[in-house]
C-alpha cells in the first residue's frame, strides 16, 4: 500500500495516482475560474489554506511536475486571449493558471496544509480501496473452517439420532415419560442454537456483496449525497427494518429516511456525507430534534454523519434520545456490528 511519505517522496508515485482529482471536492469544494476548468495560484492558496508563497515555491521547486500535470504560465497574446475568452479582468502581465490536476499534485506536495494532508488520506485511501477489491476468484465450496465442520457434524447427530432415539424411548416409557420429553426439548433448544450460531457465522465470515470491503470509508466518502442516503438504507434493510424509504429533496420536512423496526417502532434518519475534518455540531442536532419529534413522532432517531459530532452536540443527542451515529460507529454498522436503537 501507498503510505503518505512515499507520497510526497516519489515523483513516480504522485504520477500513478495523478488523475484522481475527484478526490479534491471529497474534501473542500474547489472553487474555478470563470471557464469552469483552472483557478489562480490566489486560488489554490486560499483552498489549502495556506499562504501565496508557499504555492509559489512548490511551483519553483517542481516546475516539470507540475507543468506535466497541467500548470501554466500565460503572458502576451495568449494571456490577452484567455482573459477575452473567460471574462477576467486583469491588468496583471501574466497569469498563473492550475489544472485540476496540477493542484492534486499540489496537494501531494504541500506538507504544511491540513487540507493537503487530508486530500492526500482520502487519495490513499481510495487507492487502498480500488487494490483490494477481490478478484474473481471464489474459494472453493469445501473450505469450511474446522469449527464449522463441528458445528454441522454435532447439529447433524443431535437431530438425526439423538431426537429421535428420545422420540423412540419417549413412546415405549410410561413411567418416565415427562423427564424424557423434557430432555428433549433441550436436546431441540441446543440444536437449534447451534443452527443459528452456524447461520450467523457464515453471515459475519462469509463473503456477502452488502459487506464493505477495506477502505469502506473512503467508498463512503467517494459517495454523492443521495448514494450516502441509499447506502444508510441499505443497512437499515440489513439490520430488519421495514418500509425504508428515502425522502430526500426539498419536502422531506427535515428527515432523509423513514422506516420502521423489526419490532414496528418508528424510525427518522438524518444523513450527512461531510469531510471527516469537519464536525457535527448542537445547532445541526437541535434542528433534528424539532423534525423527528415533533413533525414525524418518532421513536428511534439516527443522526449518521461521515465526520465527528462536537462534545455539545453529543451531549445534546443523549439528552434527547438521539443516536448519534457518528464516524467511526458508521465505520463498524457498515462492517456487521448491530446498531444500539434499532435491536
Amino acid at each position: 500500500m501507498i503510505n503518505e511519505m512515499a507520497l510526497l517522496e516519489s515523483q513516480s508515485l504522485r504520477c500513478s495516482v495523478r488523475d484522481r482529482t475527484d478526490v479534491l471536492d471529497r474534501v473542500k469544494a474547489l472553487s474555478l475560474l470563470p471557464d469552469g476548468t483552472h483557478v489562480t495560484t490566489a486560488m489554490v492558496a486560499t483552498y489549502f489554506e495556506v499562504g501565496l508563497e508557499a504555492i509559489k515555491s512548490l511551483v519553483k521547486d517542481h516546475r516539470a511536475e507540475l507543468e506535466a500535470n497541467g500548470y501554466r504560465l500565460l503572458t502576451g497574446e495568449e494571456l490577452r486571449s484567455f482573459k477575452n475568452l473567460s471574462g477576467i479582468q486583469s491588468r496583471t502581465r501574466s497569469l498563473a493558471l492550475f489544472s485540476r490536476r496540477a493542484v492534486l499534485n499540489i496537494a501531494m506536495l504541500l506538507r504544511d496544509s491540513e487540507v493537503a494532508r487530508q486530500v492526500r488520506v482520502y487519495l490513499l485511501d481510495m487507492e487502498y480501496l480500488a487494490r483490494t477489491q477481490p478478484v474473481e476468484n471464489p474459494a472453493p465450496a469445501d473450505t469450511a473452517s474446522l469449527d464449522d465442520r463441528i458445528d454441522q457434524r454435532i447439529t447433524h447427530i443431535l437431530g438425526k439420532t439423538v431426537v429421535p432415539m428420545f422420540n423412540a424411548l419417549i413412546e415405549t416409557s410410561s413411567e418416565h415419560q415427562r423427564e424424557l420429553i423434557a430432555l428433549r426439548a433441550g436436546v431441540q433448544r441446543i440444536e437449534k442454537r447451534l443452527r443459528q450460531h452456524n447461520a450467523r457465522l457464515q453471515r459475519l465470515e462469509g463473503p456477502r456483496e452488502d459487506r464493505p470491503l477495506a477502505g469502506v470509508m473512503a467508498s463512503m466518502d467517494a459517495m454523492n449525497g443521495r448514494e450516502f442516503e441509499e447506502r444508510v438504507a441499505e443497512l437499515l434493510r440489513r439490520d430488519g427494518c421495514t418500509n425504508v424509504v428515502v425522502q430526500g429533496g426539498a419536502r422531506d420536512r427535515g428527515v432523509d429516511i423513514t422506516a420502521l423496526t423489526a419490532d414496528g417502532r418508528r424510525v427518522v434518519v438524518q444523513c450527512k456525507r461531510f469531510a471527516p475534518h469537519l464536525s457535527i455540531t448542537s445547532p445541526e442536532i437541535q434542528k433534528f430534534i424539532g423534525a423527528a419529534k415533533v413533525l414525524h413522532d418518532s421513536e428511534v432517531a439516527l443522526f449518521v454523519a461521515t465526520c465527528p459530532f462536537t462534545r455539545d452536540a453529543l451531549n445534546i443527542a443523549a439528552e434527547s434520545g438521539i443516536t448519534a451515529v457518528h464516524r467511526g460507529l458508521l465505520e463498524e454498522w457498515s462492517a456487521g456490528a448491530p446498531l444500539n436503537g434499532l435491536e
